[in-house]
């Protein structure tokens, strides 16, 4: 890029093979490569979504309707549609549902702006017209949303199911529904008065065969795992379990030591000592009363043999994340140093069980005392079913989670989007100065979730939306379209609910990255090098820069 001085002279400041939009262009850029984002995923939104089939360079397949994992497998470069798939990744991560909804919110939002970038508009403007906007919607979604009842178990159910509509699971949904609403309120713990859930003490193990409707959930814990050796028992009942972090080996000498042995005697004397050091390390076990041990690290082969002798049923390098779940499951502590193991430190379960699924062994620690980790084991006809079945029970965990922790729910079907939009509009007529004009763009660009809803169900989206805009006008808050007849209908009657932070939350981010992305009027990249010249770069020592 070269400027020309005052004397005419010509100077340099970014080196050949620099790219450079500059104000309405960059503008233009951007939006165009983040409304592409959203239009890539809009077609999976709602129960009538369609899938995505996604290919990576090895070959690996993903069928999905999750609009954060399309956008994840994706190979994205534009950095201003990573801006839109951080905006879903951030939903994911703080609600776990509504990650579509999210990224079409904040397509159609940069759709609306780029109609007032037209009408000489400043970015600035609309910015803060955004702004005000997002956080009157805030209050009237406060405003509408109910108030649910942390027993109300059949309300939660409906939460989970909406989630999980659309997402291939459909004629399993009652059962997984009821699955998830136990598996949340078994690790639900209460903080000051506050109901707090930490999701990563559900686990998901999977495993193909059989069908969705096999899917259980275990009181305890599923280790992906087998007995470390075949005489030990297969089945423990009243297990009393130790959770050992150190290895069931001789400690190897912290420092190089070289040991001499002259004559055979002595060699013998050192197997012996190890052989000894070993079963006393399984005879204190045994002194705890311990039947089952897992280990974190390794067992050594004679360990295994004692252990066998002394019927304790043993697994070994257990993940470390599901040794602390262990822990939660079975009251148990983990003991870093065998002499240290007490009686006290001993978990308990009613069964532990080595079991062959899908041909595969795994340990089952069931029948656990008021575990506050559980396990989920989903089983499905395929390997593709089994990880769509996973990426919708996590998200119905993360909505069952967020309506029990915050207590508030809205209805589904588009229904509160169109409410906003209608009360936002009469908040614009009270809005003084261009961002009058922001306030309404925005109202308008919520329309595009119960537009999408009926587009994707094969129905008139005009049609539909007319009729949704008279019910509410009317005071029926709670009207949504039902994509399965085409009638407008009470959203919260027909079993069609979410927690209210799926909504605030998807309103906040996409807004948020819409705002920033709104904000940048000039892009400098450096352009991809072609081959020739990355060998040449190398040659000389240089480094080669990517475009986007």
């Amino acid at each position: 890029m070269a400027m020309l001085a005052g004397d005419g002279r010509q100077v340099l400041i970014l080196p050949e093979g620099y790219q450079r939009f500059v104000g309405r262009d960059a503008q233009r850029m951007n939006i165009m490569a983040a409304r592409v984002v959203a239009e890539t995923v809009r077609t999976t939104l709602g129960p009538m979504g369609m899938d995505k089939m996604l290919v990576d360079e090895m070959g690996d397949v993903v069928v999905t309707n999750d609009g954060v994992t399309i956008l994840e497998e994706m190979d994205i470069e534009h950095p201003a549609a990573k801006m839109v798939v951080e905006v879903a990744k951030t939903q994911e991560d703080e609600v776990g549902d509504g990650t579509t909804t999210a990224v079409v919110l904040a397509g159609e939002l940069l759709h609306k702006a780029e109609d007032l970038l037209q009408q000489d508009i400043h970015p600035t403007v609309i910015a803060r017209g955004f702004r005000m906007a997002v956080e009157k919607a805030e209050e009237i979604l406060e405003e509408i949303a109910e108030e649910i009842d942390p027993d109300d178990e059949e309300t939660l159910k409906k939460i989970a199911k909406t989630a999980m509509t659309g997402k291939g699971v459909e004629k399993a949904r009652d059962h997984l529904a009821e699955l998830v609403v136990r598996a949340v309120k078994q690790v639900a713990e209460e903080e000051d008065d506050k109901i707090v859930i930490d999701t990563d003490h559900i686990k998901l193990e999977k495993k193909e065969g059989g069908g969705l409707e096999d899917t259980e959930l275990v009181q305890g814990m599923v280790i992906d795992k087998e007995r470390v050796h075949p005489g030990m028992p297969r089945r423990v009942e009243n297990a009393k379990i130790a959770l050992l972090n150190c290895p069931i080996e001789v400690k190897e000498t912290e420092t190089d030591a070289e040991i001499r042995i002259t004559d055979p005697e002595q060699l013998q004397a050192f197997v012996e000592e190890e052989e000894k050091m070993l079963k006393e390390m399984v005879d204190k076990i045994a002194e705890t009363g311990a039947n089952v041990v897992f280990c974190q690290k390794g067992i050594d082969d004679l360990a295994q043999h004692y252990l066998a002798k002394k019927g304790i049923l043993a697994v070994r390098r257990v993940k470390k994340s599901d040794m602390q779940k262990l822990a939660r499951a079975t009251g148990g502590r983990i003991v870093t140093n065998i002499d240290d193991l007490s009686e006290d430190d001993l978990g308990e379960a009613e069964v532990v069980e080595e079991r062959k699924v899908a041909g595969d062994k795994m340990i089952f620690v069931e029948g656990c005392k008021d575990p506050k980790s559980v396990t989920i084991l989903i089983r499905g006809g395929t390997e593709h079913v089994v990880d769509e079945a996973e990426r919708a029970i996590e998200d119905a965990i993360g909505v069952v989670a967020a309506a029990l922790e915050d207590g508030k729910v809205v209805a589904g079907g588009g229904a509160p989007e169109i409410e906003v939009a209608r009360r936002l509009r009469d908040y614009a007529d009270k809005v003084e100065g261009r961002e009058q004009l922001a306030v309404e763009a925005f109202a308008d660009a919520l329309e595009i979730i119960p537009r999408t809803l009926a587009e994707n169900s094969g129905l008139d989206p005009i049609d539909v939306l007319v009729q949704l805009r008279a019910k509410h006008e009317e005071g029926d808050v709670t009207a949504g379209v039902d994509v399965y007849d085409g009638e407008i209908k009470d959203m919260l009657e027909e079993g069609v609910v979410e927690p209210l932070r799926v909504k605030t939350q998807a309103l906040a981010s996409a807004t948020e990255a819409a705002e920033m992305i709104l904000r940048i009027d000039d892009v400098i990249a450096a352009r991809e090098l072609s081959k020739e010249e990355e060998e040449e770069e190398e040659e000389s020592g240089g480094s080669s820069s990517t475009e986007f």
